[in-house]
């Protein structure tokens, strides 16, 4: 018979016990107790059988190979990239084998034991992964701190009462607390450690089994043979392996093992990187104390993130000192990080003690979010989004300090392109279209033709626009005060779809002084490069093409926004759904525009009917934001012919009617009741609402409404200015259509956007929404002190007049 072999990878380390023995004792009816003790025993039937047939292979003399083929066989039929890494944070989605390294400081609270709400979110985050189907591996850190916190509670614990108090009087003096030794903090902490993990995992119905592996285990063949063979057998059961150096017996490195292409295992940071590569992992994730990668340590000048790290870039990186708790620093992750990468493997370190971020760090990664530093064989085509907005700062101070005429011509010649390179313009548009099939994406010979005549009516109407005194104060004799236009900064323009906006917010910017970052959508993207690139030669001509940037790399909006200290003000451009993302997304910076376009018009109980304002509101244009979208009517104006012409012409044009609930009530068979009298319907629907007055109209606009363009039509004049008055929105009209709210009939060129915000340009924004103002003091030789009451001066406070078309 033939002898068992005992292999300890295989079996010892792997133990039923990582299964639940028994149900959660909780106040549940017996029949729901009875049915989870059918489903645990029937986990621990299937895996003291998937046991069993481990044995028996490798039982059998002459194939010790043979577990390691089956193994291999379920593992091979999983989707991975194949020992190519991923070249783009977008395709990390794609990742199915994930490991997870957790550092010494994400696990503990120093001096504190174990971090356990920052533990939690990640289990959570851990667990749900699994759960999507992808196989997670945990490396994880932690046990020789936390067996240090334990050892010196036991040590305290231990100690007399006469030490105690001699330790409170003098601590240094007459006590010594004994140096802890690394081995034995790893074995008291370990088994405390794996404890949680296993409780933690259990409330999301997970299973885990812990692996301890020291540097001997991988250059013995057999040994790495069967860690290899385990490994796939718990991923495969859907088990989280929860893997360790183990410290406790730890030997030294094999000497110039590094040399030889296979890493040491000094840390866990070598150990995740060396299991990412054995396993054929997808995806390293080793969160750390740090946000990732930068190019200095942390908290020195200069010092930046490094958002993809390309590994010829190595000798530009200056490296710190490593974390108190662990064993390695950040030259240790990055060496590990590297020779991964060098496996197949893409690599992500980033922050996992971050409150703010933790709770989804891992998902965010895996879902490509711009988080920590990603490491990638492809080097960066182009400068990063951060570069681009640095360099658009830099070059658009410059655009700013430019002669009125000198931005003028840069404007012109824009227009100029715009005629000259028609065809190359139209053509790169056709391929968009043929891809898209959108309509909003086409342009025309009119359209350019158009955008041309705009673009010289702005060269000449925005000259007085930058530096204009809007103010001049006399403070005291020889100290004057002005108050000067001057730009914004950097403006991060989002559009959706439509490439015409391109020239004209870059017009706009360059009329402003403003530095521009654009980001349209990739379904435009051939129109948007070739209009960029005119837009740059056009620039050319006074040494400031940077001052105007085309993102087109893979960044989400959502990272975009998150560069506030490289953006100013962000404007977006597209459906409200984009801009109420946006907002959303954008903390920290300032978003200009409207989430929706909740517009009203109010018949009044003295309206004249001969006015076409109600047809021209909702049909003219039903998808605008400035089109009406509830139509209020005055109790007494209903059951006459004109409410009947009115419902007529409504249906005259296929617009469907939703019955507000004082509406509905005053009909026998009324339409569809709407369900909410906040919508924005953006198509040819509109609700219809009946009121008692006009500040009954007032404040259905004010509870309902978005703050955008609101209508009265009436006869009675004091009625009107009652109503201008009181509704506060960005846009109110009388007796003029809503469709009137927009930047070219208002008379201001073109527009970037509409607002409805309260600070700062509000309605449509134009040219003078793009700017703001500073202060400008001279003085000479004056002092606070001159003005006290011991000094020479006093306060005049004077207003000098400021002639039209005055600069600084």
């Amino acid at each position: 018979m033939a002898k068992l072999q005992y292999y300890p990878f295989s079996v010892q380390r792997v133990d039923v016990a990582v299964l639940p023995h028994q149900p959660a004792k909780c106040p549940c009816p017996s029949p729901v107790q009875s049915w989870f003790s059918l489903f645990f025993t029937a986990c621990k039937i299937r895996f003291l059988l998937t046991q069993f047939v481990l044995i028996f292979f490798l039982s059998r003399p002459g194939t010790p190979g043979c577990v390691e083929q089956l193994m291999l066989a379920s593992f091979n039929s999983l989707p991975r990239s194949h020992g190519k890494s991923f070249a783009h944070r977008s395709e990390l989605k794609q990742a199915k084998r994930i490991v997870v390294k957790l550092g010494s400081a994400v696990v503990t609270r120093d001096e504190c034991g174990l971090a356990l709400g920052r533990l939690a979110s990640i289990v959570e985050q851990v667990a749900m992964l699994q759960n999507q189907g992808r196989e997670m591996m945990i490396v994880t850190s932690g046990a020789v701190a936390f067996g240090k916190q334990r050892l010196r509670h036991e040590i305290l614990l231990s100690q007399s009462v006469r030490q105690a108090l001699h330790s409170g009087q003098n601590r240094l003096k007459d006590m010594t607390v004994p140096v802890l030794e690394a081995r034995a903090c790893a074995a008291a902490g370990q088994s405390g450690l794996m404890a949680l993990y296993e409780a933690m995992f259990t409330q999301y119905s997970t299973c885990t089994a812990q692996i301890l592996v020291t540097n001997l285990d991988f250059h013995d063949e057999q040994k790495r043979r069967n860690l290899n063979s385990t490994l796939h057998e718990l991923l495969r059961m859907n088990i989280v392996p929860i893997i360790n150096t183990n410290d406790a017996v730890v030997a030294p490195t094999v000497p110039n093992s590094d040399l030889q292409g296979v890493i040491s295992i000094k840390d866990n940071d070598s150990l995740a990187a060396r299991l990412a590569v054995e396993m054929k992992a997808d995806l390293l994730i080793a969160l750390s104390d740090v946000e990732g990668l930068y190019n200095s340590p942390p908290g020195t000048d200069n010092s930046k993130l490094i958002d993809i790290f390309y590994p010829g870039d190595q000798q530009s990186i200056t490296y710190g000192t490593k974390s108190r708790l662990g064993l390695g620093g950040m030259e240790a992750k990055v060496k590990a990080a590297l020779w991964a990468l060098q496996g197949g493997t893409s690599v992500v370190i980033a922050n996992g003690t971050h409150p703010k971020v933790t709770g989804h760090v891992i998902t965010d990664i895996v879902e490509g979010k711009k988080v920590g530093t990603f490491f990638s064989e492809v080097k960066p085509a182009g400068p990063t989004v951060e570069q681009q907005a640095e360099m658009a700062r830099h070059a658009g101070r410059t655009l700013a300090f430019l002669h009125p005429d000198q931005r003028g011509e840069i404007i012109c010649r824009l227009a100029e392109l715009l005629t000259e390179t028609k065809d190359e313009i139209l053509s790169a548009n056709k391929r968009d279209m043929e891809l898209a099939l959108i309509n909003r994406l086409s342009l025309s010979s009119a359209k350019l033709n158009s955008l041309a005549i705009g673009l010289r009516q702005l060269s000449v109407s925005s000259k007085d626009s930058v530096g204009r005194v809007l103010r001049r104060t006399r403070v005291a004799n020889n100290l004057e005060l002005e108050q000067i236009t001057v730009p914004i900064g950097v403006l991060l323009v989002i559009f959706e779809s439509r490439p015409d906006c391109l020239p004209q917010v870059s017009a706009l910017a360059i009329a402003s002084g403003n530095a521009l970052l654009l980001k349209g959508g990739k379904e435009a993207s051939n129109t948007n490069k070739i209009l960029h690139q005119l837009t740059q030669e056009a620039l050319s001509m006074h040494g400031v093409a940077d001052a105007i940037q085309l993102v087109s790399t893979r960044e989400e909006v959502e990272d975009l926004c998150r560069l506030d200290k490289l953006i100013d003000l962000i404007i977006p451009r597209g459906s409200s759904e984009l801009v109420r993302d946006i907002q959303t997304a954008a903390k920290g910076i300032p978003v200009l525009g409207h989430s929706e376009g909740i517009c009203h018009v109010y018949i009044d109980s003295e309206a004249s009917i001969d006015k076409a304002i109600i047809r021209d509101s909702k049909c003219d244009y039903p998808a605008a934001c400035n089109a009406m979208e509830t139509l209020l009517i005055h109790k007494d104006f209903l059951r006459t012919p004109m409410f009947d012409q009115i419902i007529d012409t409504l249906r005259a044009d296929h617009v469907k009617i939703h019955a507000g609930p004082q509406f509905a009530s005053y009909l026998t068979f009324s339409p569809s009741e709407v369900k909410s009298l906040r919508t924005e319907y953006g198509d040819l629907e509109c609700c219809i609402e009946v009121v008692d007055s006009m500040q009954d109209a007032v404040d259905h606009i004010h509870k309902y409404g978005s703050a955008h363009t609101d209508v009265i039509i009436t006869e009675n004049e004091e009625r009107a200015e009652q109503f201008l008055q009181q509704v506060d929105s960005a846009c109110v009209f009388w007796n003029a259509s809503s469709r009137f709210a927009d930047g070219y009939r208002f008379g201001l060129g073109a527009e970037v956007g509409i607002s409805t915000a309260r600070i700062h340009a509000r309605g449509p924004v134009g040219l003078e929404g793009l700017l703001t103002t500073k202060w400008v003091l001279r003085g000479d030789g004056h002092t606070v002190a001159d003005f006290s009451e011991q000094g020479s001066m006093k306060y005049l406070h004077e207003n000098i007049p400021v002639p039209q078309g005055s600069f600084n």
